[in-house]
């Protein structure tokens, strides 16, 4: 297979050279992660919307919250398993896969959540997700009272709708563009 150079089918490149801010921002990502991932580098042909978008992931994805980091990133691949999200279910496949220590919970949670070993806690997290994904407009209370039932607090609530929103948009942005995964997720944490 042959490996596109570029993160996106959309001739948008990259500025150059790069704030100092970012370049310094992609610098840790290189030490932490050892790349800059792809959705970084296509939002880079403007910084404001780079900058959008990083305070939004880095938040959601990052700050404090109910939901441990798994959990978010649970989110982040049932979503984008129901979206088909090349690039995300890449991604976050592979978070899930470093985070869990479990790489057969992370190909479960790609390909059909409902097979993998959850808790109740984990599973009601992720019907919600995917109701939300499917047919938000249908969530009622009972649905937000059925993960109260199981420990959620109504800020972990807000924090699964919200984390969920956010990848519902990226994956129709990632879909839409043709954003390609770089190639190091897939090797990662099997």
């Amino acid at each position: 297979m042959t490996e596109n150079k570029e993160p996106t089918a959309l001739d948008l490149p990259m500025m150059d050279p790069l704030p100092a801010e970012t370049q310094k921002y992609f610098d840790i990502c290189v030490e932490k992660l050892g790349m800059v991932p792809n959705v970084l580098q296509a939002n880079a042909f403007d910084i404001d919307k780079l900058n959008a978008f990083t305070a939004m992931y880095n938040d959601l994805m990052l700050a404090p919250s109910g939901l441990s980091k798994l959990e978010r990133e649970m989110i982040a691949v049932v979503v984008s398993a129901i979206n088909k999200c090349f690039y995300c279910l890449v991604a976050h496949g592979a978070a899930v896969r470093g985070l869990s220590g479990d790489p057969v919970l992370g190909e479960m949670l790609v390909m059909n959540y409902r097979v993998a070993p959850l808790d109740a806690r984990q599973r009601a997290m992720l019907d919600f997700a995917a109701k939300m994904t499917t047919e938000s407009a249908t969530i009622e209370e009972e649905h937000r009272q059925a993960l109260r039932d199981v420990g959620f607090s109504d800020r972990d609530i807000w924090d699964i709708a919200n984390v969920a929103g956010f990848y519902n948009m990226s994956n129709r942005v990632a879909s839409a563009t043709a954003m390609v995964p770089n190639a190091e997720y897939h090797s990662q944490y099997r």
